[in-house]
């Protein structure tokens, strides 16, 4: 059975994390179902519990700015803007990872990683304590729309994963936008809770392809990522 934590209570769901299990807990787009994004293993529960394509992306998330040359091979000069910009916040970033660090069943074996920095208290204190980047898909089974509190958790995942961190109802209730920062000009992926607008006001040019059918950005295979509103 799952166990359903308080805030207050994250030391347990960090020696989960630190023993490869899998703990939800709160972001302020929606929850999100974390593992240890450099534990093979670990990302590979994930997968399982969601029912989630293997070559299907995850999110890493991250909780301080300096934990991101670690795991990815260059920033370049708009990645920064935007950094400087909206993180912490419903932004993620796509880099070229560095092979060696980040295994391929977290970035759905592409030369590419998906990285954020929430803004949400639970959610860096988690990561910080557990000492590693926490891949983190939404928490909902796959095609289903995305969990907003801990009680629509547990409704999908009782019984699947390890706990719960109840941290109250998300604040934006929609997914993080996605931008490849991998060319010249930023791409955007996935709309979110970041707009395409203020993305164009912060490096200028922004390019837009969401919603297409390769797999270059996490969710993009499933309808429950494209937002209507």
């Amino acid at each position: 059975m799952t166990k359903l934590l308080r805030s207050k209570d994250i030391v347990i769901a960090v020696e989960l994390i630190r023993n490869g299990e899998v703990v939800a807990f709160p972001t302020e787009t929606v929850y999100g179902l974390g593992a240890d994004a450099l534990n093979e293993k670990a990302v590979r529960k994930i997968f399982e519990a969601k029912g989630r394509p293997a070559d299907n992306p995850l999110i890493v998330h991250i909780a301080e700015k300096s934990e991101l040359r670690r795991l990815v091979r260059s920033v370049p000069k708009n990645a920064e803007r935007l950094i400087t910009a909206f993180w912490p916040g419903p932004l993620t970033l796509i880099f070229y990872k560095k092979k060696k660090i980040v295994p391929d069943v977290t970035s759905g074996g592409l030369k590419t990683v998906a990285i954020r920095m929430p803004a949400h208290s639970v959610a860096l204190e988690l990561i910080k304590k557990s000492g590693t980047p926490i891949a983190a898909p939404s928490a909902n089974i796959s095609g289903k729309p995305s969990a907003t509190s801990a009680a629509h958790v547990l409704h999908d995942f009782d019984g699947k994963i390890s706990a719960v961190i109840d941290g109250g109802r998300t604040k934006i209730g929609l997914e993080s936008s996605v931008v490849d920062v991998t060319g010249k000009i930023p791409i955007l992926l996935r709309p979110g809770g970041v707009t395409l607008e203020m993305l164009r006001k912060v490096v200028g040019e922004v390019e837009s392809v969401a919603g297409e059918k390769e797999a270059r950005s996490p969710g993009m295979r499933h309808r429950h990522y494209t937002p209507s509103a």
